[in-house]
């Protein structure tokens, strides 16, 4: 019974369907993420402030994501939403080489392919939550968030490493364009499953009315906010060392782009380990101590690379480790975290929360990636790399009294009365 309940979403051919399109996707996305930054490293020339500013460009639009998913929660089908989202990234990711063939390359470019790209991610990922609930049994939520997140760790395996390589082979503006077909994969998965579609909200507030709402909802919700506030705490630090670290080990590090994306991938095996045991891990020592450690851990891995030094070979595979670490750690800290934000929210609330989690965990992103291209630039990356790992380290003290850190199992969960 027990290897049955471990397998049967492998048994569920929508949930298959679902995880191929989500496993191609991410693979290219960890292409794109490795070539966009070499791009205005290696090509361009960018300074440490420009390459912040790259970095908070792609997290820009979810600045917006309140009033998108405020905007998504009144729509009763939300996969043609998540179509469109696909087919859009797909386009814009496919101006980058255009630009590149007609010598048109600037850095203005790689903004606008940032922010345009961004808000479609947020319109995903906003309609996502829905659709998710739809796709799998709420006593599958650990296994599903597991699962996806396990395919995602290993895109972090392979993605770089491939995408170092095809950087070298091929250039970067060439390279994205795999990653623009893994969006068309994307979208035509999504659109052979058959969801049941949730009801929309009916309601003849207007859209700010509705979004403030939401943004109610959480800061009153003793689990989500508390969740949000460690999650922001820990994004604000981490974006300021994500910001830095290619140009790090490019330029600090002087690995070339093959080797630092082996180095990523080799790291982000810990991520496949953390996504396959996170659920395990939130069964013997509860979910709450998990996040817990999980928010501890993962900011604090950047040091590793931080004081990275001697060799060649040292120096990679510091950065392999502290990626290893970090891979691990997070998938700790989201994949119980995930699934119990899933547990506690009433549904007709979950595209708006998604936005209202989004506009201020992942909006709070650009102003870190600025904050740390900026100390990168006054008092050195190596420096804002280790402010990164100890600031990161305050955001546990979010779940200090909260019942986050109480929650031991998820089943029995209810979305509480506010």
């Amino acid at each position: 019974m027990k290897t049955l309940a471990a397998t049967s979403l492998w048994r569920d051919r929508r949930f298959r369907t679902f995880w191929s399109a989500q496993g191609v996707s991410e693979f290219g996305d960890r292409i794109t993420e490795l070539a966009l930054p070499l791009i205005a490293v290696t090509m361009l020339d960018a300074s440490p402030s420009q390459v912040g500013f790259l970095t908070a460009a792609v997290w820009l639009p979810n600045l917006a994501s309140l009033f998108i998913g405020t905007w998504v929660d009144g729509r009763r089908d939300k996969r043609p939403l998540m179509i469109a989202a696909d087919l859009a990234r797909c386009l814009v990711l496919l101006s980058l080489p255009v630009a590149y063939w007609f010598d048109l390359l600037a850095l203005g470019h790689l903004y606008a392919i940032a922010i345009l790209a961004g808000t479609a991610h947020v319109v995903f990922t906003t309609a996502y939550v829905s659709f998710f609930v739809r796709l799998v049994d709420r006593d599958q939520y650990l296994e599903a968030n597991s699962k996806l997140s396990a395919t995602r760790s290993i895109s972090f395996m392979g993605g770089p490493a491939v995408g170092g390589l095809l950087v070298q082979w091929l250039t970067a503006p060439v390279a994205i364009v795999v990653d623009a077909l893994t969006f068309v994969f994307s979208a035509v998965q999504i659109s052979r499953l058959k969801v049941e579609p949730g009801a929309s909200e009916e309601s003849g507030e207007p859209l700010l009315r509705r979004a403030a709402a939401g943004m109610r909802y959480v800061f009153k919700h003793p689990y989500l906010s508390r969740s949000l506030g460690c999650a922001t705490t820990v994004n604000f630090f981490n974006l300021m060392s994500m910001a830095l670290l290619v140009l790090f080990a490019s330029r600090s590090l002087d690995l070339s782009a093959g080797v630092i994306g082996v180095a990523f991938g080799v790291g982000a095996s810990g991520g496949l380990l953390g996504a396959v045991t996170a659920s395990p891990l939130s069964k013997r020592f509860g979910a709450g101590p998990v996040i817990a450690a999980g928010a501890v851990i993962f900011p604090g891995s950047i040091a590793i690379a931080a004081l990275a030094d001697g060799p060649t070979w040292v120096k990679a595979l510091a950065l392999a480790v502290a990626e290893f670490v970090g891979a691990f750690a997070v998938m700790c800290f989201d994949v119980p975290l995930n699934s119990l934000q899933a547990a506690v929210t009433h549904d007709h609330m979950r595209s708006r929360v998604a936005g209202a989690f989004s506009s201020i965990n992942y909006g709070i992103r650009p102003l870190g990636a600025v904050v740390g291209g900026f100390l990168g630039t006054w008092i050195g990356v190596r420096e804002t790399l280790l402010v990164s790992a100890a600031g990161g380290l305050l955001a546990v003290l979010w779940l200090v009294g909260s019942p986050i850190i109480r929650t031991r199992e998820l089943t029995g969960l209810e979305p509480p009365e506010l």
